[in-house]
């Protein structure tokens, strides 16, 4: 059937204009109109973003994205801004990130090509090498001890990604279990459903610190990789983004950021007041001076 050449340009122009309608606006534009933005944070990712003592989020990720807020009640004129927090896991995080029910994340995702896909990343914050939790009298003292053992890691996450990967390729014999947060995971080594849980190092010695007999658990093996750590906004936002990066490199370069490090790597934090005692790597110290967003391979 032959139609009309103006029905099809109607017909054309609604879809585009469908389409356009259903893009999530620029995070500026939409928090300056609704007077409102969303702050997801994870809740067991110690010490960068997860509960404390009261119930609240807190954390070293977490405090950086309240000066993020602060910036942004300045660069919307909305000094009445109201800020909404959502609990994010490993394996929605992204989704609620590009559909708009958030705006910015604030927690331990790793920066890599791949989700530099779906998500854009500020200058990365931390770095991190993936290791394993194990009780401290298990005898696992690295990747080849795992052979026929169950080893445990959070689904949606790239060290479960690397596990499954290594695991096939290397014939290593471990059974790969998944677990929806990193709090499931680490009490399934405590109460022996898994040998090991493989997972960043600096989330092991924060659930290991957190734990109620901290030294019965051990953090071991050398790091299977080195990651970067960032904070995650919307893809194809430069406004926000740069807003992000002007942010942090504000902190890097006035000593706030080395100050906040500090305050939650190398002091007690809550909710049991422990150290992690995590001193600033050699790749976070040059990135402070580089102030990077380069991500993972």
């Amino acid at each position: 059937m032959h139609t009309p050449s103006r029905l099809v340009f109607t017909l054309a122009a609604a879809v585009l204009c469908g389409s356009a309608g259903a893009q999530t606006p620029l995070t500026l534009d939409k928090v300056k109109a609704s007077g409102s933005m969303t702050v997801a944070y994870r809740d067991s990712s110690v010490p960068f973003s997860y509960l404390g003592g009261e119930g609240q989020p807190v954390g070293f990720g977490w405090e950086i994205c309240q000066r993020v807020v602060g910036e942004v009640k300045k660069a919307t004129g909305r000094a009445d801004l109201k800020v909404a927090t959502q609990a994010v896991t490993s394996a929605n995080r992204i989704p609620l990130l590009q559909n708009g029910t958030i705006d910015i994340e604030c927690g331990s995702t790793t920066n890599n090509s791949d989700r530099g896909k779906q998500v854009s990343f500020a200058i990365n914050y931390f770095y991190t090498g993936t290791r394993f939790l194990v009780k401290a009298d298990s005898g696992i003292k690295s990747l080849a001890d795992l052979k026929g053992k169950k080893v445990v890691s959070t689904t949606g996450t790239t060290n479960f990604q690397l596990l499954r990967k290594l695991n096939t390729e290397q014939n290593l014999g471990f059974e790969l279990l998944g677990a929806k947060d990193h709090a499931e995971s680490a009490l399934m080594v405590q109460t022996g459903r898994a040998d090991a849980f493989g997972m960043d190092d600096i989330l092991l010695y924060g659930l290991r610190a957190g734990a109620q007999n901290p030294a019965a658990l051990a953090v071991v093996g050398e790091a299977l990789q080195v990651e970067p750590y960032a904070i995650m906004v919307r893809k194809d936002d430069a406004p926000f983004k740069k807003l992000v990066d002007d942010t942090l490199a504000g902190m890097m370069k006035s000593g706030e950021f080395e100050t906040l490090y500090r305050k939650w790597f190398e002091s007690p934090i809550p909710p049991k007041g422990i150290n992690l005692g995590a001193p600033l790597s050699k790749e976070l110290a040059d990135n402070i001076k580089a102030l990077s967003d380069k991500p993972a391979l």
